[in-house]
């Protein structure tokens, strides 16, 4: 957790990131202690350059908040972060993993697009507090 802050800020500086009350310090910490390593950080000469988190249900793995620094752009640190992930799934014999994006976030759907991804249209993704 010793990258929770510069993390967390680049999360609120990046477009497309939706934050809630699930990404309090607390609650990463648990989603990371039930997906040891499985989510990463890149640094660029001692500068935080992306992150991304990582985890799984113990059938499929899930990517949030992928995000890349601006000044790091169109470098291929996103691409590699997800080549770590995906890798850090199959190793745990998970054999296909899915992503959420906000469907007006054009650029990380094209970004999604361009390193593989297909975009689900069959389905929709429904939610529901547990209170």
């Amino acid at each position: 957790m010793t990258d929770y802050e510069p993390v967390l800020t680049l999360w609120q500086n990046s477009e497309g990131v939706g934050l809630s009350e699930a990404d309090a310090p607390e609650r990463i910490a648990r989603f990371l202690q039930h997906n040891p390593g499985l989510s990463y950080v890149a640094y660029a000469e001692q500068v935080l350059a992306g992150a991304v988190l990582c985890g799984c249900d113990g059938r499929r793995g899930y990517l949030h908040h992928l995000a890349v620094a601006p000044t790091h752009r169109r470098q291929g640190i996103g691409r590699e972060l997800v080549v770590h992930c995906l890798t850090a799934l199959r190793d745990i014999d998970i054999d296909k993993c899915h992503l959420f994006v906000f469907t007006k976030n054009e650029t990380a759907i094209q970004f999604w697009r361009e390193v593989g991804w297909a975009e689900r249209v069959e389905l929709s993704l429904m939610s529901r507090l547990t209170t």
